[in-house]
């Protein structure tokens, strides 16, 4: 069953474009990541610095599988210098309602 990972970020105040334009950059191989079902990403109306990430994964392992991958290339470590905080990740199933 899927998983839905939503990972929430603070912008530094100056650095919000960046931000956006780092996920532009680096998006399309997440998306083509073994395992990724997609990626959408919002921009919070009231607070613009706040950017939210809702990713569809076909598993957890196969989501932290892709961490470890983007750790490994540096990534995490560019977008570190972007945000005020670290970003919160949450992990989330489906539920039949």
């Amino acid at each position: 069953m899927s998983v839905l990972v939503v990972l929430s970020s603070h912008a530094k105040p100056d650095r919000v474009e960046d931000l956006k334009a780092l996920f532009r950059e680096i998006l399309p191989d997440t998306r083509s990541f073994d395992g990724c079902e997609g990626v959408t990403v919002y921009q919070d109306q009231d607070d613009p610095t706040r950017i939210i990430l809702l990713e569809t994964w076909e598993s957890r392992p196969k989501f932290e599988t892709y961490g470890a991958w983007r750790a490994g290339r540096g990534d995490s470590g560019r977008m570190g210098e972007l945000v005020a905080a670290p970003p919160l990740f949450q992990f989330h199933d489906i539920v039949d309602a």
